[in-house]
């Protein structure tokens, strides 16, 4: 199917269209613009069952349109008197997703291996820990230095120092039993 055109003609704002995608998707939506050089359909779904200053809007590449029928036309979906835009409300989403993106970066080890990152992992389920270069530090006391066997943990309490020798002992027979190598 040519997804730029609509009898002939390219995608005009406004028209209300029934969608269905390749990947099985079907949904009712307004076009709000079609950009020809990323073949993207900007598109506000479910314009029967809006209401307030919320949409749902959905960003489509028109090649997974397997078909659509035309609805109707209705009147600019941009008309600035009828749009709110909650600019706090964006920034406090943009903040909160970069904040969430920082502290799933720091739980990345940088140069180690798949099982030091496992063994990392199954620390932080159950105890506070982070990354000293590819030092796993745990509860800001105990040390697991490479190769991340029990013999490599050193520091903190012995209850805390034996406790994270335990976890370790049982995330590499888990690793072990799945194949993992050291």
């Amino acid at each position: 199917m040519d997804a730029n055109s609509f009898g002939g003609e390219e995608f005009a704002v406004g028209c209300i269209l029934s969608i269905k995608t390749t990947l099985g998707d079907e949904f009712d939506g307004q076009i709000i613009t079609f950009d020809r050089p990323s073949n993207i359909l900007v598109l506000q779904e479910g314009i029967k069952s809006v209401s307030g200053p919320r949409r749902n809007i959905r960003l489509l590449k028109a090649n997974y349109i397997k078909e659509f029928s035309y609805l109707g036309q209705a009147e600019d979906p941009l008309n600035s008197k009828k749009c709110y835009l909650d600019l706090s409300a964006l920034q406090a989403r943009e903040e909160s997703a970069i904040r969430q993106a920082e502290i799933e970066a720091e739980r990345l080890g940088v140069g180690v291996t798949p099982v030091a990152q496992s063994i990392f992992d199954a620390l932080s389920k159950t105890l506070p820990v982070r990354w000293d270069k590819t030092a796993i530090v745990v509860m800001n006391e105990v040390r697991v230095s490479s190769p991340y066997l029990p013999e490599s943990v050193a520091g903190g309490t012995p209850a805390a120092n034996e406790r994270v020798r335990k976890v370790l002992e049982l995330e590499r027979k888990r690793l072990q039993s799945r194949g993992g190598s050291q």
